[in-house]
């Protein structure tokens, strides 16, 4: 048993698992289909083509930097001005920081985190404005999903975790197994994302924790060294 490893960080992120008309929201974490829609932008699987390799994989998600809902709006005209459309408001995490995981034959994670590396079309966490920063994959470990999520370093920012106790307990959302009694529903499983036709289904999901070592606990903050009016010395 393999899994895949992602870090999915960047100044905004957006999760929308029941967003509708004029409202966008955001889920606490990244959900089934946005994580599935980044690996198959990766592998170059477009919007109309079946998802059949990646609908197979198991998935789970470690809260690491909840970040903070924002809210923003969004105002539009018709091309000659005279028509305004509906004012639309759209939710962001903003500064949050996730490890996801997905499992599966180990062939497809080797190809999946190749295409990750050289993405076919560009990456994003969950809307087009919101690119990743620095790289997604962490790579193709051995073991379960549930051991990788639980022990795994935490990504946190160094910023946030300079803030944290030596020890930091972490949410966890995976997907259900049939022995777990205490399930929330999440319709997030992708069947297709043909414009088209877009269908999700439900998911049944596990909402569990895990304590992880803090790192940076107590270290002093960083140095800046930089000097921009050093420029100006004589």
């Amino acid at each position: 048993m393999s899994v895949l490893l992602l870090r999915l960080a960047g100044p905004l992120q957006a999760w929308g698992a029941a967003s509708r008309f004029a409202y966008r929201h955001t889920e606490i974490a990244p959900t089934k289909s946005g994580v599935l829609g980044l690996l198959a932008a990766a592998k170059g699987i477009r919007r109309t083509e079946p998802l059949t390799e990646l609908l197979g994989l198991s998935f789970g998600v470690r809260i690491d930097q909840p970040g903070q809902v924002v809210r923003d709006f969004q105002v539009a005209r018709t091309l000659d001005g005279r028509t305004s459309m509906p004012l639309t408001y759209r939710y962001y995490l903003a500064d949050a920081c996730f490890l996801a995981a997905v499992s599966g034959p180990d062939e497809l994670l080797a190809g999946l985190h190749e295409a990750l590396l050289n993405p076919h079309f560009p990456l994003y966490l969950g809307r087009r404005s919101c690119p990743p920063a620095g790289p997604v994959s962490l790579g193709v470990h051995s073991g379960t999903l549930m051991d990788a999520l639980a022990h795994w370093p935490w990504q946190a920012s160094p910023w946030h975790q300079r803030k944290a106790p030596p020890q930091v307990t972490l949410t966890i959302l995976r997907d259900a197994q049939s022995a777990d009694r205490e399930v929330e529903l999440l319709r997030d499983q992708p069947v297709t994302f043909d414009p088209a036709h877009r269908q999700h289904e439900w998911r049944a999901v596990v909402r569990t924790s895990t304590e992880i070592v803090n790192p940076t606990a107590g270290s002093p903050p960083a140095v800046d060294d930089h000097e921009p009016m050093s420029v100006l010395g004589g």
